[in-house]
This record gives C-alpha cells, structure tokens and sequence, in this order.
C-alpha cells in the first residue's frame, strides 16, 4: 500500500498537502472519526477522496444538492477513480449499471443526498454492501444552530449506528464553536480529531459600503464596468434576495451595457444549467442570484462577488464571499446593502414558526402508547399547516424528548408492468420460490397494464399458504424483478412510521411550541449580530474570525474597508405608513372570505392573516391559492411582528365582520 504522500503525488498531482489536510487523513487512515472545518475552497473534499482509496470498503458520502455532486464527481473521475452517484435525474438502467458497480466493489466512492437513506429500497441495498467510510458534506446541517439546520440530517448517526459504518468524517466551511461541539457529540468525535484552520483569506478584500436602495442599481454599474471591461477583467457573482430582485437587475445592467444573467429557483432546470454553463465557461460574465446558485460552483477565477441586498447570516456572508478568488489572486468582495430589506429576512424566520394551535393538531394525531403512527409528511404538513422543514424539526423535537422513536420508513404504494406474461414469469422459478412469486402476482390488482400491489392481501396469502411474505423479503423480490428487466417497477408515497413511547400532554405541547419560539428569536438576534458585524468599527475581516473563534487571523489585515478607515452605517429605509391608519379588515377579508366559504373560518388567526399580508405561504394559504388573491404581499416591507400584533389588536372587529359576511350569504 502506498503512502498518502504518495497517494497524492501519483493519483492527484500535488506536491504537497495543503493546510490541515494531512492531520484529517491520517485519523481517517488510521481507522478514527474526525471533522475538517476548512474555508470554501480550501480543499476540504480530498480528505475523503484520498482517505477512500486507502479504506477497504465502500466511501459513502452524503451531499445536500445535486450540483455538489455532479462537480465533485467530475473531479474524481479525471483523476481516475472509480466514483459514482445516485440521483433523481438518472434513469432505471443509469442506477442500476451504479449499484451494479457498487456490489462487485468496482466503486469505491458513492455519493447520495440524505434523503435517499429513507429509501426503502435503497436501503435493503446498502445493507447489503460492506462500508468504510460515512462522509457527511456540510456537515453544518445536523446542527439546529447552524445556519442551514437539515432535521434528516439529525437520523444520520442512527444510520451509521445501523448500517455499522465503523468511522465518520465530517466537512464544513462554516460552522461556530458551538456549532463544532454539536458536529462533535452527534457522532462521538474526539476534540482532537477536529482539525481547523481558520477562515482569513488573505486575498479577499472586504468592502462594505452600503447604499439606500434607489441608489444601488446605478452603484453597482459604476462598480462593475471598470472591473469587466479592465485588464484584469473577471467573473462576478451578485447575490439578491428574491427571484423577482434578480430579474429585474440582470435587466437593469444589460441595458447598462453589462452582459448579465439571472439565476434562481423559479428558472426550469434547463434554463438554470444553461446559465451557469455560460458562466462558468466565461461567456457570461455577470450573474444575478439568489443563494439558489452557489453551492458546488467550482470556478476558480472569479473576481467579484457583491451582495445587492443583505446575506441570511453570517455564516451565509462568508460561505457566499468565500466563492471569489479560489485561484489566490485577489479578488472584492462588496456589500452594498442597506436594512430595507431586514423585514424580508425576518419574515422568512417568522414564517417557518408553527402556531401552537397547530402543533397541537399534529400531536393530536399520535396513537397510544406502544401503538405505531404511520403517516405521510405531505398530508400531515397539509393537515396541519405546519410546512415541511419545521415539521420535520418537531419531530425531531418529539424524539429527542423521549415521545416518539423512529422505526422504519417505507413507500406507501408499489405498481409495476409485467414485461412478459405471468404465466412465463412464475414458470422461471422453481418450489417455493415460484408459489411466492405466484402469490405477489395474484395480490396485484392489474388495471390496463399496470398492477398494485396490496400488501395486505399478500399477507393474508402468505399466510395460508405458509410463504414468507414478509415486506422486505416482497422488496427485495420486486427489486430484483426490476433489475432483470421482467417488470418495471414504481414506488411513491413515503410514509413514515414511529413507534409511540409517551403520550404528549398539554405541557409539552406548549414546550414544543416554545422552542420554535425560542428558535425564531434566537435566528432574529443573529440577523441583528450580522448586522452588527458590518456596522462595527475596526477590521472587518478579524471582526468575521471572531465569529467562527478563528485566532489564528491577523488583528488588522489591511485590505478591508474597516482597516481603511471606512466605518459603515446600513440605511434605513423609508417610514411606512402607520399600521393604525390602515384597515386591517378590507385587507384581510379576501382571504377570510375564502377560508369562510370552505368552512375554516376559524383558522384565520392573527398568525395567518400576517403570513398572508407579508406575502408568507403556508400549506393552508397554498391551498386556497392565497398568492392569487388581492392583499397577499400588501405590507411584506412590514416587520412581521408588528403586523401581527396590530392584527391581533383587531381579532374582535376581524370576526364580527367575519360573521356579518356569512349572514348576507
């Protein structure tokens, strides 16, 4: 076995390791857990890619986005090792030539998102393959106080307790102290296996230099010509808020003369590949984005990243920035934002806080205790108007308390098309193998020419028939009839099971639902940290590694605007009018008539209506096509909490109008 030294020379084509890696691959090598907490672009990725081609069995890395995935394959695969993904874009036969590889031990790495470790199917194979290695990118998520909290991330050291991963390494750029210690006890890693080396880059150069927000599309031409049409011309990434803000200035600086793109979630995929190709290729030089982009961008030379309106956090800030300048030549970073758009920012925090009333429904739900609850993360967020992500985080919450253990999760519903008569496909089997077969065959319902299989119905002819038809014995079938090509398989319907271990009272409700609170105010106070950071006095950049507990960073860097002298003061925007001389009923009736007519008149509680007028969305307000009607987003440059309040203020006169409406129908 060659050394890693040698390792890295013969398969990568480095002289030598960069800064931490060698302490975070040899514990790896040497069979230990550990974490690397190193800045974008630092090379926190060959930790692995090196330490899987020294580790007997499979590396399974699990990546929170496609486009991480794809980049890092691509990488590993000039470089000539055996890599692979399995992703919702790949066809049957794509995924199968991958888990083909993966059991003759062809595969060395397997990248996956979190999520497919909830596959029922996926699992019945991992399970059967032999694993090294657990690699958990952004390793951030598992922590509620990171800035980008994953609840599936949360199952990840039950999947490696039963998967029987013997090791874990964890990867980040951006993760606090206490962040670190949260990493480090999910997955029992030994402080000393924790390797950080600090995020100063030293050809970074911080500018904050706000501008109110009239002024600031003229200001960022004014910045950006003489950087595109100079000698040292380059790429330049500008970060908004919303996907409208993004269109809008992408326009603005075309008809400026500014070749500029936009990019965001709202594109389809193949409009937000072309995009990004172009910019990566060097043929668009500007791109407009919410932090839709960003995440896996491996390009190298840009030279710009500017933020139009402000970052989420702090942590957002230095990951966003931390994409410029990743050859070591300098590169600006600008932060020409104002508070105008603070409100948006805090209205997203408030929004993902369920209602009390609301996690009470969903606790409601649970069976007795010792009884299984079996339901759909769809139906059960639609039926409570609780969305998805916090749903998941109460969940997580009713676990960590003891009320409810996960069991197994499983898809709902299975259909499959035979791809050659029944009869020839039970006469390829021989004995018992064949009555299973038989049994599967006659417990599926055929329609035109696909069949439903009613596992119920199997059950009770397994039996009294004695067959083992035990569920993952039937998937494991069915998988196997889809690989040989026999039948075409489809699963959907995720539903997940636990097993009830307390009951939920009304005190742990109110405790559920005051760690959202809690959760929601300790996010605001964060966006006012960050807002603190940009407005202090002093280096900007040491300012930024006393946030992460970097001390390694110098105390003046001498290329921020704080080391010139340049103390920052974000605007303010302009006074709305005063909520009091608005009426709060003409702008909420449209949507409580429509809750009326549908019989949920009671659900527009003072929480809902402020989602509605900020241009919030919940399941419920989606459900009725809320966007769609006159006041959604009416005051959403409104801070949340005051809108809720004043609307609170009027619950009284809110109903009685309310009621005077449903008599006149």
């Amino acid at each position: 076995m060659p050394t890693i030294d040698q390792t890295l020379a013969r398969v990568f084509g480095y002289p030598e390791f960069r800064p931490g890696q060698r302490p975070v691959i040899e514990a790896t090598v040497a069979g230990r857990s550990a974490a690397a907490i190193f800045p974008t672009g630092s090379g926190k990725s060959l930790c692995y890619q090196l330490s899987a081609l020294h580790l007997p069995n499979l590396t399974l890395v699990v990546s929170p986005l496609l486009a991480l995935m794809q980049d890092q394959l691509a990488f590993l695969q000039r470089h000539g090792i055996a890599a692979a993904s399995l992703d919702s874009s790949q066809s049957k036969d794509e995924a199968r030539a991958v888990m083909d590889g993966v059991t003759r031990g062809e595969i060395r790495i397997l990248m996956i998102s979190v999520e497919r470790l909830k596959n029922e199917r996926f699992r019945a194979f991992i399970r059967r393959v032999p694993l090294s290695l657990l690699v958990v990118d952004e390793a951030h998520c598992i922590s509620e106080w990171g800035h980008n909290f994953r609840p599936d991330y949360l199952t990840l050291p039950e999947t490696r307790r039963t998967l029987g991963i013997p090791q874990v390494l964890l990867l980040t750029a951006t993760a606090t102290p206490r962040v670190i210690e949260d990493m480090r006890r999910h997955f029992a890693i030994e402080a000393g296996d924790v390797t950080a080396t600090g995020f100063y880059r030293p050809n970074l150069d911080l500018q904050v230099a706000p501008v109110a927000a009239d002024d600031r599309p003229r200001r960022l031409v004014e910045w950006l010509r003489p950087r595109l049409e100079g000698p040292h011309a380059g790429a330049t990434v500008v970060y908004v808020t919303l996907q409208q803000t993004a269109e809008r200035l992408a326009a603005y600086l075309a008809a400026a003369g500014l070749p500029a793109a936009a990019y965001h979630a709202g594109l389809d995929a193949e409009t937000r590949a072309s995009r990004q190709a172009d910019f990566m290729a060097g043929h668009m030089p500007v791109i407009v984005a919410t932090i839709a982009f960003g995440m896996g961008i491996d390009k190298s030379d840009i030279r710009g990243v500017v933020h139009f309106d402000l970052p989420k956090s702090v942590e957002n800030y230095s990951q966003e920035i931390g994409r410029a300048g990743r050859d070591g030549a300098p590169a600006e970073c600008l932060m020409l934002a104002g508070r105008d758009h603070l409100s948006v920012l805090e209205n997203f925090t408030y929004g993902d806080t369920p209602e009390r009333a609301a996690v009470a429904q969903v606790t409601s739900t649970l069976p007795a205790p010792g009884e299984d609850w079996a339901f759909t993360l769809n139906t059960l967020s639609r039926d409570s108007d609780v969305r998805p992500l916090p749903l998941k985080t109460l969940l997580v919450h009713l676990e960590l308390e003891g009320m409810i253990r996960p069991r197994f999760s499983y898809f709902a519903e299975y259909r499959f098309r035979l791809e050659e008569p029944a009869e020839t496909l039970s006469a390829r089997f021989q004995g018992e193998r064949r009555a299973f077969i038989e049994a599967i065959l006659e417990a599926s319902p055929k329609a035109r020419t696909w069949q439903r299989l009613d596992l119920e119905a199997l059950s009770r002819l397994g039996a009294a028939r004695g067959l083992d038809t035990s569920r993952q014995r039937v998937i494991t079938a069915l998988d196997y009839l889809a690989d040989k090509d026999l039948m075409t398989l489809e699963s959907k319907q995720m539903t997940e099971v636990y097993e009830v271990l307390r009951p939920v009272d009304e005190a742990m409700v109110s405790r559920l639902h005051q760690a959202f609170v809690g959760k929601e105010r300790a996010e605001i106070e964060r966006l006012h940290a960050m807002l603190a950071l940009f407005e202090g006095e002093g280096c900007l950049t040491r300012r930024l590694a006393d946030w992460f507990g970097d001390d390694a960073a110098p105390q003046r860097c001498g290329h921020c605007s704080g080391c010139r002298g340049q103390v920052a003061s974000l605007p303010i925007p302009p006074a709305q009018a005063p909520l009091a001389t608005l009426d709060a009923a003409a702008l909420t009736a449209p949507l409580r008539e429509r809750l009326a007519s549908a019989g949920e008149g009671d659900a527009a509680t003072p929480t809902l209506l402020t989602r509605f007028l900020c241009g919030l969305t919940s399941p419920r307000l989606t459900r009725h096509k809320a966007r769609r009607l006159d006041g959604f987003a009416a005051l959403e440059a409104y801070a949340f909490g005051e809108v809720r309040d004043w609307l609170a203020g009027h619950t009284g006169a809110l109903h009685d109008g309310q009621r005077s409406a449903t008599n006149g129908w």
